[in-house]
């Protein structure tokens, strides 16, 4: 199997155009794992010189792919934020310097181009069908006549490329990503940069970039037919995915997911809290899952205390499940249906909020 020694040595024969060093010697695979018979980086460079080392990330992957052993490879080109001058040091540090537990008010930059409205899909807890809401509801908005795109911040469990049946690597053209484009929604995820069973062994840091990258420089639209809604599918949490979106782009809302037990609904409340202290409106609750396994109404009780909007409850239904492994969301397999009917109504309510 491949070590660390040859893939250097093998990235080292594809040279930085800029420096015309090796690819390691130039400092250009930041986070390069090695393990077993894999290997991946990310490549991070200007935002304006993304479409030069294009090329030179196909060349990396090549290199690596003819080493003996090797069967999976990962190799991620992400663009470096403009970095502004640092304010200068003092000797010492405020309280709210030091307070790194509280969100900051975000200032944020320009939404997507081309975007009408950005919708977050949120839940402080995992494993209550956040994605697999996200993904319904954007095909609902979507049915209601609306251009639509879904995109998979989920870095580190990515599922939308299973959930729409989409693969492959997305073209780039003038610098800008082109999302793959499923059952008319333009979609766009790590998941489709990497392998589909790789880790990604990324710090908080490079998760970010690699956000900030899919959000800002993915044509979703364009001058003569924008985008009406782009649905973010969080990953789960109030870490440093959530706080890197909410100061890249300012949010219309957020749709928080959960299920009816109480160790869900006190993770959802903890996202609701995140939400409004950077002053992102919760547009509502849903309940998933709702029904004798998990109980009913925990999320409309929590709506309450909260005093956000109720947004509706969708059952545990194996053809929910079943419709997402196929790659085609519930809503367009049995659009007749009870839970499609749920998610038509969850999607009024949202485009009543965002004013679409």
């Amino acid at each position: 199997m491949p070590d660390r020694a040859s893939v250097i040595a093998a990235l080292d024969a594809v040279l930085d155009p800029k420096s015309g060093k090796g690819l390691v010697a130039a400092g250009l695979a930041q986070g390069l794992t090695v393990a077993a018979d894999r290997a991946g980086f990310v490549m991070e460079v200007p935002a304006t010189e993304t479409a030069l080392y294009a090329p030179v990330r196909d060349a990396a992957e090549a290199a690596l792919k003819a080493l003996p052993g090797m069967e999976r490879v990962s190799v991620v080109l992400t663009a470096e934020a403009v970095q502004h001058a640092p304010a200068r040091r003092t000797a010492s540090l405020s309280p709210q310097a030091v307070d790194q537990t509280r969100p900051k008010a975000p200032v944020p930059t320009d939404r997507p181009a081309h975007v009408r409205r950005v919708l977050a899909v949120a839940s402080g807890k995992g494993g209550v069908g956040k994605s697999t809401v996200a993904v319904n509801l954007a095909a609902a908005l979507a049915a209601r006549g609306l251009s639509v795109g879904v995109l998979d911040a989920d870095v580190y469990g990515p599922s939308l490329p299973t959930m729409l049946g989409i693969s492959g690597k997305p073209d780039y053209r003038d610098g800008m990503i082109e999302p793959h484009v499923a059952h008319g929604l333009k979609a766009m995820s790590v998941g489709l940069l990497t392998q589909a069973d790789d880790a990604m062994i990324w710090r908080g840091p490079m998760a970010s970039q690699a956000i900030t990258q899919m959000l800002t420089q993915t044509r979703w639209g364009t001058e003569e037919a924008p985008l009406d809604v782009l649905v973010v599918d969080l990953p789960p949490g109030t870490g440093d995915v959530q706080l890197t979106l909410i100061q890249k782009t300012p949010l219309d809302g957020a749709v928080i997911v959960s299920t009816p037990q109480e160790v869900a609904l006190a993770d959802a409340r903890r996202a609701h809290v995140l939400f409004q202290k950077v002053k992102v409106p919760t547009l509502g609750l849903i309940e998933n899952m709702s029904g004798p396994i998990f109980g009913k109404g925990g999320a409309e009780a929590e709506a309450k205390r909260l005093d956000v909007p109720y947004l509706g409850d969708l059952p545990l239904e194996a053809a929910v499940r079943e419709a997402g492994d196929a790659g085609r969301p519930v809503v367009l397999t049995d659009p007749d249906g009870e839970v499609a009917a749920r998610f038509a109504a969850i999607a009024e309510r949202v485009v009543e909020a965002l004013r679409l």
